[in-house]
């Protein structure tokens, strides 16, 4: 194995990069933007410059991902965004190897897109590597242990939910829910119950302001969009309470899932995950009042981790400095 000197975690929110001796080097919304022209669609924006497009322009510009559920859905997209990112840390082509971060179940085809996406940016040498193994590995667990630890990582597209011990994954599952699904379910019910239509970046931003699982709490911001009936702009006063109803199922959904891992697993590991708690980390751990809520709905102990949302990439950051882990993992997955 050749000396690895990326790691790149592709998300379906951002995407991160890490380079060997220097640190985490990049954090991008993966996103694209594209208008249609006589030959076909033009990329007018990558990134951020993407981002800052949604909502902003004319109907026929499109800003999409070309990476939904952890799978490549537009092969020649993605390859263009990774080029461009690639490029902004002057990456010398044919030169360094990469290790790339993936969700837990992806199919023998997905993980090959993955690795002949890479080669051909310029990588001689592509190592994959779970995203959930990175978490416990960046949360200071030790995976080579005989102990078991359940991790559960809350993305921008998916959850993933693995069982680890001795360098593998016991037992993985992926949701197919994250923090832009949430997006999503805030702007279907400012529409619904307030008859205004927002953009989904202003969604992003509602979550990030006054998302709370606290049932009293009192955080607010107002926000303008377009009145469903008379089409001009209309503001509202948007509360915590409003969330409530999108916030409270996507974490159900995420805790009955984590139940019924636990309660299929043999009882030594069951033991074994109750004692050493379950570790939360990713984006939308990061919501107010998870802590909380968590203690009330959820009967195993749990520790939601400093730097959720960087601590996948910062732990692979660690295994391009530790060869022979990389090496055992690699061998288990």
């Amino acid at each position: 194995m050749n000396k690895i000197k990326f790691a790149i975690e592709i998300g379906g929110a951002y995407t991160k990069i890490f380079v060997k001796d220097e640190g985490f080097a990049l954090c991008e919304p993966t996103l694209i933007s594209a208008e249609p022209t006589p030959q076909g669609y033009k990329i007018i924006g990558f990134g951020k410059h993407a981002k800052d497009m949604q909502g902003k322009t004319n109907d026929s510009v499109e800003v999409f991902s070309p990476i939904t559920n952890g799978q490549i859905v537009n092969y020649e997209y993605l390859k263009q965004l990774l080029i461009y990112y690639f490029d902004q840390l002057n990456f010398k082509r044919k030169y360094d190897s990469c290790l790339v971060l993936i969700n837990c179940g992806l199919s023998k085809k997905d993980r090959e897109n993955f690795m002949t996406i890479m080669h051909e940016i310029g990588f001689k040498e592509v190592v994959l590597v779970p995203t959930i193994i990175c978490s416990a590995i960046g949360s200071g667990k030790n995976i080579s242990s005989t102990k078991t630890n359940l991790v559960v990582n809350i993305g921008g597209a998916n959850t993933d939910i693995a069982v680890i011990n001795m360098n593998s994954i016991v037992k993985g599952a992926t949701l197919g829910i994250g923090g832009k699904a949430v997006d999503v379910a805030i702007a279907n019910t400012i529409a619904y119950n307030h008859g205004i239509v927002v953009g989904v970046s202003i969604c992003e931003k509602i979550k990030k302001e006054v998302g709370s699982l606290y049932k009293n709490d009192g955080l607010n911001m107002e926000i303008t969009g377009v009145d469903i009936d008379s089409k001009i702009p209309r503001s509202y006063i948007i509360s915590s309470q409003d969330l409530l109803e999108v916030l409270v199922p996507f974490f159900d959904e995420i805790i009955r899932t984590i139940d019924v891992t636990i309660t299929s697993m043999p009882p030594e590991i069951s033991t074994d995950i109750i004692n050493n708690g379950v570790l939360f980390t990713g984006g939308m751990s990061k919501i107010n009042g998870l802590e909380s809520y968590l203690r009330k709905n959820f009967k195993y102990p749990f520790k939601i981790v400093e730097d959720a949302e960087n601590v996948s990439i910062l732990g692979a950051g660690k295994l391009l400095d530790d060869k022979d882990l990389l090496k055992k993992i690699l061998e288990n997955t």
